[in-house]
C-alpha cells in the first residue's frame, strides 16, 4: 500500500519518470493533470556538451476517461538548447515516446486504445471522439497512426490455407454516383480479413500476391473463391499468379492433390 501523496497521484496518472505538478478538475469539462518529466540534464547531439534548459512550452494531450469524465494531459515539455554559438544542432524539444508520439495530440496510452476500439471493437471514430471529448480529427489520425504500422506488419497475415475473393460495391463518387468496385481478400479458415484492393478484376489480386509472395506462405492447401467480374485474359493471368507459386515450391503440389 502506497501512503505517499506525491507517490499515489503518480501511480494514478500511470505514466513513467513524470512529476504531478497540478490537477486541474474544474466543475465542467475535462480534467486536466499537469506534468513533467523528471529528466534535469540533457546533452547535445551534435558536440556532446550539457545542455541549457531554453524555455518550457506546453502542450496538451487528449488522454484516456478519467473518473467518468475526459481527460487531458498538459505536458510542460523542456525545450534544450546547445551552449556553442558555432554548434549547428541549435535548440530542440525533448522526446517521450512513453508519454506521447511526436506530431499527434493525444497520449500514448490513448492512441492505442483507440486503435484497438475502431479496429478489433468496430467502433466509429465519432463514437470515441465523443467519448474521449475531442474532435474527429484526432481521433482518425491517431487510428491511422498507429494502425498503418499493424497493416504493414508481415506477421499479420501469417499462414494462409484457404484464401477467399469477393468484390464489394466501395462506394458511388461523383456527379453520376459512378461507381467504384473493390475486392477483399479473407482467410477463409480464420475468417479473417487480409486487405482491401480497388477494383473488381483480377489485377489488384494478383499485384497484391506478388508483391507478398515472399511474405505470405499459402500452406498446403490453395482454395481461391472468387466471385469477380473478369474477363478471359484477367482470369488467365489471376490463373498465372497461382500457378506460379506452385511451380516455385514444387512441394506444395502434392500436399494440396493430398487435401483435395
Amino acid at each position: 500500500m502506497e501512503l505517499d501523496p506525491t507517490r499515489m497521484c503518480a501511480l494514478l496518472v500511470g505514466l513513467p519518470d513524470v512529476f504531478i505538478v497540478a490537477v486541474d478538475a474544474g466543475l465542467t469539462g475535462p480534467i486536466r493533470v499537469h506534468v513533467e518529466t523528471t529528466a534535469t540534464v540533457a546533452f547535445c547531439a551534435g558536440c556532446g556538451s550539457r545542455a541549457w534548459s531554453k524555455d518550457r512550452p506546453v502542450v496538451e494531450l487528449v488522454d484516456l476517461a478519467c473518473f467518468g469524465r475526459p481527460a487531458r494531459l498538459v505536458w510542460r515539455k523542456r525545450r534544450w538548447r546547445c551552449p556553442n554559438s558555432w554548434c549547428r544542432v541549435g535548440s530542440w524539444t525533448e522526446d517521450a515516446p512513453g508519454i506521447a508520439p511526436a506530431r499527434l495530440a493525444m497520449t500514448d496510452r490513448a492512441g492505442r486504445w483507440v486503435t484497438a476500439q475502431v479496429g478489433r471493437c468496430a467502433r466509429s471514430v465519432n463514437e470515441i471522439a465523443v467519448e474521449l471529448g475531442c474532435d474527429w480529427h484526432t481521433i482518425n489520425d491517431a487510428v491511422i497512426a498507429y494502425g498503418t504500422a499493424l497493416v504493414d506488419d508481415p506477421a499479420r497475415i501469417g499462414e494462409v490455407t484457404a484464401l477467399g475473393l469477393d468484390e464489394v460495391l466501395f462506394a458511388r463518387l461523383g456527379r453520376w454516383r459512378t461507381q467504384h468496385w473493390s475486392t477483399q481478400l479473407v482467410d477463409v479458415r480464420r475468417g479473417q480479413l487480409l486487405d482491401v484492393v480497388p477494383g473488381r478484376n483480377a489485377a489488384g489480386p494478383c499485384a497484391w500476391l506478388a508483391e507478398r509472395g515472399m511474405q505470405i506462405s499459402l500452406g498446403p492447401v490453395i482454395r481461391m473463391v472468387t466471385h469477380l467480374d473478369v474477363n478471359r485474359d484477367d482470369m488467365a493471368a489471376f490463373a498465372d499468379a497461382v500457378a506460379a507459386f506452385f511451380h516455385e515450391h514444387p512441394a506444395a503440389v502434392s500436399r494440396a492433390a493430398a487435401h483435395a
